[in-house]
């Protein structure tokens, strides 16, 4: 049995959701589809969940919201009549849409979650019209309705536990399941989303719950790439990697995936497929627990901007007890979180993003850091590009750390900061933003066009 889900730029058009079709009917394993809303239809078009958060704003500004209200509805009944599947289902969307948004707004953030599900939850409605319109059986299947229970955090759900024994139940069904994505509910009946780009967990999350034997997430990339593609012309497609790259990657700037999407296959040991719903006869990209490490020590190297790095020195900092500790209170207090944490004998360098930094959160913090620890010098470096070569296979191979150092000496690039985890899947480069592409095609070629 397999779990297949499809991306919001998949579901797009009346178009991409007769390509959905054909790839859902071709196998009869593929019994679970969970959808995204629609997507993008072209480079300047907008989301429909981008939609919905603007017109939930407004209703919650008390303004007027008819031009969002009708945009959102025509997306759907643009697709609905190309696919001629008249009246009845356009009927019930707009009915549970209207009801939506004139719901109780006292606690504005569940309010929003609401919104924001219905485009998942509406999609979900139409798709399955649409099957059962090919003379297939298809069922919409409301998250409350198969037991699909998360935390009360609006915008970043969990899912409790007591959710997989429920989903397993699904397979009782008879026909395909069409399944919302993005949101599940909370015990006490509340919708309560996930993260965006949450489709992805609701996948994983039912691939868990029936036990599937693969998770095939559909998109608009052939596989995943060694390297962003809009830094690297062309870059190699990685035919296989392991969860734990994949997760190092996606913490990284990688984009195919959100980086919380795999728990739930990971938990279940359950393989998970990437492919392209516009070239599904491509193979794309298998993530699994353990691969042959046959391709070099590097699988793929990620980048991601907007970091600052705090730099600490202090003589004898090593024989200092608790010092790390207090620097740690310092920054909790203060309401930082911090993101690595590489150390010397008498230095410490903490990376933090540096959204969370204004200007009088760093007086504060420069100012207790030196006094209070008596610190010889405290900086704080802005513009901070982290730079991740990831690899199972590097802990097996001698000499990364200084071929990786070698070809960002060479193309002339700084390292502000070095830090590799101690599981040795990652090596962590920290350098300037603006020689952040520089350097990702210096490794790029280092560990791929050498070859």
């Amino acid at each position: 049995m397999k779990v297949i889900k499809f991306g919001g730029s998949s579901l797009a058009s009346a178009t991409q959701l007769q390509k959905v079709y054909k790839i859902v009917v071709e196998d009869s394993k593929r019994k679970f589809v969970v959808v995204s809303a629609p997507g993008k239809r072209f480079a300047d078009d907008v989301k429909v969940t981008d939609l919905l958060i603007d017109c939930g704003a407004k209703h919650l500004l008390g303004e007027t919201a008819s031009d969002l209200e009708q945009e959102v509805l025509a997306r759907y009944a643009s697709i609905a009549d190309e696919l001629g599947l008249g009246e009845g289902v356009m009927a019930r969307i707009t009915r549970d849409f209207k009801e939506l948004l004139n719901s109780d707004k006292t606690n504005p953030d569940r309010y929003m979650d609401r919104i924001k599900a219905s485009g998942e939850d509406n999609n979900a409605k139409l798709i399955a019209a649409f099957f059962r319109s090919q003379g297939t059986e298809a069922h919409y299947v409301n998250p409350k309705d198969a037991g699909l229970f998360v935390t009360d955090e609006p915008g970043n759900a969990q899912v409790l536990p007591e959710s997989y024994d429920n989903l397993y139940k699904l397979l009782e069904r008879d026909g395909i399941v069409v399944f919302p994505g993005f949101f599940g509910y909370t015990k006490d009946g509340e919708i309560s989303t996930f993260s965006r780009s949450g489709s992805d967990i609701t996948g994983a999350i039912v691939a868990n719950g029936v036990k599937a034997e693969v998770y095939e997430n559909f998109t608009d990339v052939d596989a995943v790439y060694a390297v962003n593609p809009s830094i690297v012309h062309k870059p190699n497609a990685i035919v296989e990697l392991t969860y734990r790259e994949m997760r190092e990657l996606s913490y990284a700037g990688f984009s195919v995936f959100h980086d919380e999407a795999l728990v739930p296959a990971f938990q279940a040991g359950i393989p998970v497929q990437i492919k392209n719903t516009n070239r599904p006869e491509l193979p794309g990209t298998r993530v699994i627990h353990h691969r042959e490490n046959t391709n070099g020590p590097v699988v793929g190297i990620a980048s991601d901007g907007g970091f600052c790095s705090i730099y600490i020195t202090k003589y004898l900092m090593n024989r200092e007890i608790g010092f790390g500790r207090k620097v740690l209170e310092i920054l909790e207090d203060v309401g930082l979180t911090y993101e690595h944490m590489p150390s010397g004998i008498d230095d410490l360098t903490i990376i933090l993003r540096e959204n969370q930094m204004d200007r009088q959160t760093e007086t504060t913090v420069l100012d207790r850091l030196k006094n209070e620890l008596s610190s010889d010098e405290v900086i704080i470096e802005h513009g901070i590009a982290l730079v991740m070569v990831v690899g199972e296979a590097m802990k097996h191979n001698v000499g990364t750390t200084a071929r990786a150092s070698k070809a960002l000496s060479e193309a002339k690039i700084n390292i502000e900061m070095i830090n590799q985890g101690s599981s040795e899947v990652s090596i962590m480069f920290g350098v300037k933003e603006e020689q952040e592409k520089k350097a990702v095609r210096a490794l790029y070629n280092e560990f791929f066009d050498a070859k």
